[in-house]
């Protein structure tokens, strides 16, 4: 038996476990303040340090997934100002085996380990097994990975696609696009209608800005708000998540043809979960199996939606699994 610390740090906190060739030990899991330990001047090293020596446990590997970008080796989380590289993470746990992950990355490596009763079917179609798969990431921020299985392991391939530009198909689309330019410019940042804008948490509040705009009511609610007023059947609230499913599709289809994701099409994060029981209801099926004239997209891929909190962790064990 080979055991291993693994670990899944986010904006907020970082969860940590241990994990035994490969599976998660869920009893093990212990959540971490990342503003607990910044504000102390301690960072990752610390919260992994602590972990091990709280429970004792002696591990010959450690797995990260960083919510962020992983270069050469190394990570910078710039909201706390923490970087950590593989010797860093090395010498805070003792460990030979040291891997650094993008957080989508490791989600991307948990699929085909993930319990069924922990994936819902968003949209039927084939599935071929062994074929490439794509994982879509929507919470705070919005990426995608396509996932292939080769004969040398799995590669999951980094992106930063929630950066590219929304879909613009109507004269409301082109509407939507100047608003959400003038909205993020006014916030300082670069005038740019990136998917992230309108399908992150931070994009259904966007997106009813910009419905209550067209329709003269007051802007306003965040997106737990516009998800209370579904339930009850808000017009605007309505708007703004009709609006959501429809980009959220289109981008889906897009992506479909860019990968070819005939092993499945994955939704993870906190966004894709709060809007999994309206997404039937507003055509995510209709409008991702639009006719084109490559008609792959009426009849193959399929959607289902990540339901499982300890997928990154079991992203991250089996990776280290899979270096032996």
């Amino acid at each position: 038996m080979t055991l291993s610390i693994v670990a899944d740090l986010g904006g907020t906190n970082t969860r940590v476990a241990l994990a035994e060739d490969g599976r998660v030990d869920e009893a093990s899991l212990r959540r971490f303040s990342n503003r607990e330990y910044h504000g102390r001047g301690q960072d990752i090293a610390d919260i992994l340090s602590d972990y091990l020596r709280d429970t004792g446990a002696k591990v010959d590997g450690v797995c990260v997934a960083v919510a962020g970008p992983v270069q050469d080796g190394s990570a910078a989380m710039t909201n706390l100002a923490w970087t950590m590289d593989g010797p860093k993470l090395s010498a805070a746990t003792g460990a030979g085996t040291v891997a650094l992950l993008n957080d989508l990355q490791a989600q991307g490596h948990a699929l085909g380990h993930i319990a069924p009763e922990k994936l819902r079917l968003l949209m039927d179609g084939p599935d071929k097994p062994g074929a490439p798969m794509l994982v879509v990431g929507l919470g705070t921020g919005v990426n995608a990975a396509p996932v292939h299985d080769t004969a040398r392991g799995r590669v999951v391939a980094p992106s930063e696609c929630g950066h590219v530009n929304m879909p613009v198909r109507s004269d409301e689309d082109f509407r939507l696009m100047r608003f959400i330019e003038a909205l993020v410019a006014r916030g300082g940042d670069a005038p740019h209608a990136g998917v992230e804008e309108v399908l992150a948490g931070r994009g259904l509040a966007n997106l009813y800005s910009f419905a209550a705009a067209e329709a003269g009511a007051a802007p306003g609610l965040n997106s737990d708000q516009v998800l209370a007023g579904l339930t009850a059947n808000d017009p605007v609230c309505v708007h703004a998540a009709q609006l959501y499913t429809r980009i959220l599709a289109q981008t889906l289809a897009d992506l479909a043809l860019i990968h070819l994701p005939y092993g499945g099409i994955y939704l993870i994060g906190g966004m894709s979960r709060a809007m999994t029981p309206h997404l039937p209801r507003f055509g995510l099926t209709e409008v991702f199996r639009e006719n084109r004239r490559v008609d792959l997209l009426t009849r193959d891929f399929t959607i289902r939606v990540v339901e499982d909190d300890f997928a990154a962790l079991t992203g991250c064990a089996f990776y280290l699994a899979s270096l032996g």
